[in-house]
């Protein structure tokens, strides 16, 4: 009867902790919060390597925590269907604790049809490990209409 007594207590111990470490920083869970739009920032429309171009508008924006670190994927959507070779290339940030990525496709050979801004999204995505987000408070994203940013909670 007392053991029985005792695992229940320490079960109800152990139970009424987990609100703490859900709401902790601990929580990889807890590490960003939703994406949030802003204006982009104005650049020359300059081809990067493989004459890739930022993506027309960035609409989705998510921070996936896996082991040992987390996932930015971003969701873009090109002015017509077919551009391809989607990636998030890093670059200098302006505060310390940001990182910044730039959206970059590139652009179909011929003309294509515009069709809907679904039938265009294009989706990339890079990885971050632990010690590249150690101290890092905001990622952004950029396309050449818009960006999206999300802050850790």
């Amino acid at each position: 009867m007392r053991k029985a007594m005792l695992a229940g207590l320490a079960a109800a111990m152990v139970v009424t902790g987990c609100a703490s470490v859900r709401e902790s920083r601990l929580n990889p869970f807890n590490w960003f919060g939703r994406s949030t739009q802003e204006r982009a920032v104005a650049q020359a429309a300059a081809a990067v390597d493989g004459g890739r171009v930022q993506v027309d508008q960035v609409t989705e924006l998510f921070i996936e925590p896996t082991t040992g670190g987390a996932i930015v994927r971003a969701k873009g959507v090109p002015p017509t269907q077919g551009w391809y070779k989607a990636e998030l290339i890093r670059e200098a940030a302006a505060n310390e604790g940001e990182l910044v990525f730039r959206f970059v496709v590139k652009a179909p050979q011929g003309e294509m049809p515009q069709g809907t801004p679904m039938s265009r999204e294009i989706t990339a995505a890079t990885f971050l490990n632990d010690f590249t987000l150690e101290g890092v408070r905001t990622i952004t994203v950029t396309g050449a209409q818009n960006a999206r940013s999300t802050r850790r909670r």
